[in-house]
């Protein structure tokens, strides 16, 4: 049977900042409660009280406060590494790609601090290097299908815990805290204990800031 605590906890899910504001409780629950109640009478296809959806929220607050999301952390050895003057590019998925990215070995350095991100998807790959090395890079995928190139990046690489595979919302808290600075994300690149976020060039000096505050404060 369909009810209104089951409704309003289907809105607020598609709802991230919502959720976040419901576990900290800093949000109105009168003022949600009167926008929500619309879609809820609809769904319902019945008149219901303002009361009834206001119990609901608090119900969910309550919920969300015990949630994995609120008690994700980072650790006292979470750093942060940055990277300037980045590139990426992506080209269509062949085997003559994963021939070329053998060779791109041959002249990136990583023992000199060089960086270098490849991401495989299903029909893409995407990688991510110096823009030093752009000339050389291009040429050595001329020949290939050139999908995007995107330049003036920078990233903002974070050690993350060993155990976040199994702590849920940890990325969520790093995603988030870059949105709410109106940062955009190019790309997230993650392995067991690093978690690498791309963002314009023009944004690091902000991106940087609101890392160091989010380890501070999730520690």
């Amino acid at each position: 049977m369909v009810t209104i605590a089951h409704l309003a906890e289907k809105i607020i899910e598609e709802k991230p900042f919502l959720q976040e504001a419901l576990a900290k409780g800093i949000i109105n629950y009168g003022a949600l409660a009167e926008s929500m109640q619309p879609d809820i009478e609809k769904e319902l296809k019945k008149k219901v009280k303002t009361s009834a959806v206001m119990m609901a929220l608090r119900r969910l607050s309550e919920k969300l406060e015990k949630s994995h999301i609120s008690a994700a952390r980072f650790d006292k050895d979470s750093d942060i590494t940055v990277k300037s003057d980045l590139f990426e590019f992506t080209v269509r998925k062949s085997q003559s790609v994963f021939n070329n990215i053998k060779k791109l070995y041959d002249f990136i350095d990583m023992e000199k601090g060089d960086f270098l991100t490849i991401t495989t998807g299903i029909h893409e790959v995407t990688v991510i290097a110096n823009q030093k090395h752009r000339q050389k890079i291009t040429k050595l995928f001329e020949k290939e299908k050139l999908l995007k190139t995107i330049g003036g990046l920078g990233s903002i690489t974070i050690r993350i815990p060993t155990q976040s595979a199994e702590t849920m919302g940890l990325f969520y808290v790093a995603t988030r805290a870059f949105i709410w600075e109106n940062i955009n994300i190019f790309e997230i690149v993650s392995t067991w204990t690093e978690l690498t976020l791309v963002v314009a060039e023009d944004d690091m000096g902000k991106a940087f800031k609101v890392t160091k505050q989010l380890l501070e404060q999730n520690k």
